[in-house]
Order: C-alpha cells, then sequence, then structure tokens
C-alpha cells in the first residue's frame, strides 16, 4: 500500500553536542556531524520507508548540490523521489542544526524551494490511488492552499485515501493559513504549541476540541517528554512518552506521524496507531537526526512489549 508524503523538503546538517557557537574563528571539537533528509514531508517519508511502507514525495527543491544529495539519500532509503520537482531559481530547503547536550534543537534555517510548491506539482490520479497522503507542512507550502487542490483531496478521499497532517512552523500567519486545510483531513497531528496558537488555548484537551470542531476526525497533540493527546469526537485520551535517553529531539514529530500512519494502514485504530507514533518517535530521540535509530518496524513496536 502505497503512501504519498506531500510538502516540506530540507536538508539537515546536525552536529553534537554544541553548547554555544565559539568566538572568532575558533574550532571546537564535537562527537557527531550528520546530514539527514528531514522536513514534515521528506523526514515522515523516510520513516515511512523504514517501517515498511512503499512510498512517493512530491515537493520542491533546487537544481542544486543540496537537491541532489537529498535526492541521493531518500532514494537510497526507497522512497520514490520522481514527484519532486526542480527550482532554478530558488536554492533547496536547509537548516544547520548545532544540538546542545540536552537535546533541545536551535536551527539556522533556509526556506528556499519549499515555498515555491504549488498543486500542479501533484501527479493527476495519485492521491486517489494511494492508501494515505500525508500533508507536511502546508503552512510553509502554502500554494497547495487552493480549491482545485482540495477538490482533489476530497476526491481521494471519497476514493478511499486517508489524510493526515503535520505542520512545520509556529509563526501565527502560517498557522492560520494552514488552517484552511482542516475540513480536508481526516487525521492532524500539530505539536502542543501550534494548537494552543492555532486556537488560542494552551490546555491540550481544550485545544484539540477546538481543532476538531474545524473539520478532522482525530486531532493528536503531541506533547514532547509529556506524551501525546488523542482527541476524537468520542473524546480524549493522554498517552505517555516512552521512558529512554534523549540524544536529539529533531524528526521526533516527523517519525510519529510514520509511525501512526503506519498503525493505520496495519488496519489499527487511532489509539493504537498513536502507540505505534510513540514508540518510532522514542526511537528516533535516541540518536541523532530524523532518521536515527529507525530500522524497521518491527524494533520500534519491540519497545511496547
Amino acid at each position: 500500500m502505497t503512501v504519498v508524503t506531500l510538502g516540506a523538503h530540507i536538508l539537515d546538517v546536525l552536529a553534537r553536542p554544541v553548547e554555544g557557537i565559539p568566538d572568532g574563528q575558533d574550532t571546537v571539537v564535537v562527537e557527531q556531524i550528520r546530514v539527514t533528509a528531514a522536513g514534515a514531508a521528506a523526514g515522515t517519508a523516510v520513516a515511512l520507508a523504514r517501517l515498511g511502507n512503499e512510498v512517493v514525495s512530491v515537493g520542491a527543491i533546487g537544481d542544486d548540490d543540496l537537491g541532489d544529495l537529498l535526492v541521493t539519500i531518500m532514494t537510497r532509503e526507497g522512497v520514490d523521489v520522481r514527484g519532486l520537482v526542480r527550482r532554478t531559481a530558488d536554492q533547496t530547503s536547509a537548516s544547520i542544526l548545532p544540538i546542545r547536550p540536552d537535546g533541545g534543537r536551535p536551527s539556522f534555517h533556509v526556506p528556499g524551494a519549499n515555498l515555491t510548491l504549488t498543486a500542479d506539482a501533484v501527479a493527476p490520479g495519485l492521491p486517489a490511488a494511494a492508501s494515505a497522503v500525508h500533508l507536511g507542512g502546508p503552512d510553509v507550502t502554502f500554494g497547495l492552499n487552493d480549491p482545485a487542490f482540495f477538490a482533489v483531496l476530497a476526491a481521494a478521499r471519497e476514493a478511499g485515501t486517508v489524510v493526515t497532517m503535520d505542520l512545520l512552523s509556529n509563526m501565527p500567519d502560517l498557522l492560520d493559513g494552514a488552517a484552511a486545510f482542516l475540513p480536508h483531513v481526516d487525521h492532524f497531528l500539530p505539536n502542543g504549541e501550534q494548537a494552543a496558537l492555532m486556537t488560542g488555548e494552551a490546555d491540550p484537551e481544550k485545544a484539540a476540541a477546538a481543532l476538531l470542531a474545524r473539520g478532522p476526525g482525530t486531532v493528536v497533540v503531541t506533547l514532547g517528554g509529556d506524551g501525546s493527546l488523542v482527541a476524537t469526537a468520542e473524546g480524549a485520551h493522554r498517552l505517555p512518552a516512552l521512558p529512554v535517553e534523549v540524544v536529539d529531539t529533531t524528526g521526533c514529530g516527523d517519525a510519529y506521524c510514520a509511525g501512526f500512519i503506519t498503525g493505520l494502514t496495519h488496519g489499527k485504530d487511532v489509539l493504537e496507531a498513536a502507540r505505534w507514533g510513540t514508540a518510532a518517535a522514542a526511537t528516533v530521540a535516541q540518536g541523532l537526526g530524523s532518521d536515527a535509530g529507525l530500522t524497521d518496524l518491527d524494533a520500534v513496536l519491540a519497545l511496547l512489549d
């Protein structure tokens, strides 16, 4: 069964541990530096592939060395990247992340070609032919905020495709724009800060209820070390985070989405799918980068035993 990831594609360069930026031209020796496919579409695509899914990824990247590297990484992971369009006037979106010893992740970020993605990049019929479509970061790929694209999503859902959505930013203006997608998705997975900013409700349960009223059937609010909240019309349930040693939180949300979607494609209900997401996020948190530690589905589910 095929999952389409559609949205933000980013190349991450990560280093750890970093306690501060050195003065002048001083050098600090670190333990580890990695380059990964990241972003709410690309990072989720790699995680989905490692969990055993067939994945097609759609997005916009630059016609540059960063884009070549991103394509190489995703292709090596088994992701079908024929849906990536190359832009000559914009660079591939990229981030530099100096990871603190406690796992915190400040970033230096170039939005790049993500901002140019439009609905015409989506091959006709692709969403309706998929088991699931994951909208990864429509807050930064706001060219998809188009009635024609919403009609594509409606046709896909009518054909049986499940539509999930995650966000990338915490900028109020961008989050307000992303709210237009809510009537067109089945499952929405914001983090706690995003849910609060979109609703004005600091309490996750109240925020989730407000988001449910805008259209999705399920709202899963991820809360970092406090676990997650799964809300449907039947009520809200808290799931605890798994007790692991956190190295880096980069990509934990993407991994959660990948585990959640994988659970759905295996016929699990939303609570069990959220448990799969929790385990995938816990796996990634134990290493550097958005794909850290993910090997296969069995290894992830072993954390739940």
